[in-house]
Parts: structure tokens; C-alpha cells; sequence
């Protein structure tokens, strides 16, 4: 496999930087883990694929980075001297700083990610209506962030495609137009609710 593949298995522009690459791999992972799809053989190649692409640029992507941080110019600076006045005052013992409170935006994120945890849960045991409330709950709670929109999306679109198998297809049309309208810049997430929308028109 060489980088472009890998850049695409992502859906990543060639040279696209850790963060956008390291972002593109948790969502991916997230939808085609076989956890959240048991059985479906289809997504855990896709998910091994994508395991696979994202290993391999995490391999070249720091390489870049130190070579370019290697690259920048060092400011070279002449030592300075220390007058006794100065080095006794540095020899007296520092007062420990008190912790600090943890801030508003540390506690958002240890709700999000604690909420993600039993959110995965649910998907798993395939209590697909708890999953949904846990998901609205916690975007209705920081609705501007982009993984917890793709989280929700990602919620709809499992449901509805679990409804399909059940045989209720008006119920997982609404689940998965949801799904398109949480996350519409979602490429990966509307090529998947397009298939389910085939498998509808097939099965019904």
C-alpha cells in the first residue's frame, strides 16, 4: 500500500497534516468497527484497511515534522552572568503551587468522552434508542462540536440500518435522512446511507 492509497483509504487529500489525518481515523474507526457492525464482514475489511493506512502514515508523518523542525534556525544567546545577590535569591526554597480547579472546558471534555464510552456501549449491546438519547443529550450540551455531531450522525444511520433488517423501512428512511442532516459534509457517512437507502428500495 503506498501513501496515496492510504491518503484516500482516509478520504485525505495527499499531504494532509496529523490532525486532519489522526481526525479522519477515529471517525472512520468509529463507523466500521466490528463492535458496531457484528457480522458484517465488509465493514471489518474496510475497518482493517483503514487501520492499516492510518499505522503506516503515522510512520512518515513525524519523520516530516522532525525534519522540519531540524530545518528551523536555532537563535544562539551568550550566558549571562549571576551576581551573588542573584544566586541567593534562587537558592531560596520555592513555595509549591496549589492546584488548580479543573477549568469549565476540561470538565466538558471529560463528560464528552465519558458519555462516548457508554454510548459505544449501548451500540454494542445494540440498545440503539438509549444510544440515540446519550447522543442528542450530549449535542444539545456542546452543539458545536464536530465529533459529537459525527457521533450523533453515526447513531441515526446504525439504528436505521438495524430498523431495515427489522423490516420497518418507514421508520429507517427518518432515521437515516437524521443521520444525513446532523452530518451533511460527511462524505464517508452519505455514501454509506445511500447504500442503505438501495437496500431499501431492493428489499421494499
Amino acid at each position: 500500500m503506498d501513501l496515496g492509497d492510504c491518503y484516500r483509504l482516509l478520504g485525505l487529500r495527499s499531504g494532509a497534516c496529523f490532525a486532519d489525518i489522526k481526525a479522519s481515523y477515529r471517525r472512520l474507526a468509529q463507523q466500521y468497527h466490528p463492535d458496531i457492525n457484528p457480522g458484517d464482514s465488509k465493514a471489518k475489511e474496510k475497518f482493517i484497511a483503514v487501520t492499516e493506512a492510518y499505522k503506516l502514515l503515522l510512520q512518515v508523518i513525524p519523520q516530516q515534522e522532525t525534519a522540519l523542525a531540524s530545518n528551523s534556525p536555532v537563535v544562539g544567546h551568550q550566558p549571562t552572568k549571576v551576581t551573588r545577590k542573584e544566586t541567593a535569591t534562587k537558592e531560596k526554597p520555592k513555595e509549591k503551587p496549589k492546584p488548580k480547579p479543573p477549568s469549565f472546558s476540561e470538565i466538558e471534555q471529560r463528560l464528552k468522552w465519558k458519555t462516548y464510552e457508554h454510548l459505544q456501549q449501548f451500540l454494542k449491546e445494540r440498545r440503539f434508542p438509549q444510544a440515540i438519547s446519550l447522543a442528542e443529550a450530549l449535542a444539545q450540551r456542546l452543539p458545536a462540536d464536530a465529533e459529537v455531531r459525527q457521533w450523533q450522525a453515526i447513531s441515526y444511520q446504525i439504528w436505521g440500518r438495524a430498523l431495515i433488517a427489522q423490516k420497518q423501512p418507514f421508520k429507517a428512511k427518518i432515521y437515516l435522512k437524521k443521520a444525513l442532516k446532523t452530518d451533511p459534509h460527511n462524505k464517508s457517512l452519505c455514501n454509506e446511507v445511500q447504500r442503505d437507502f438501495q437496500m431499501l428500495e431492493q428489499m421494499f
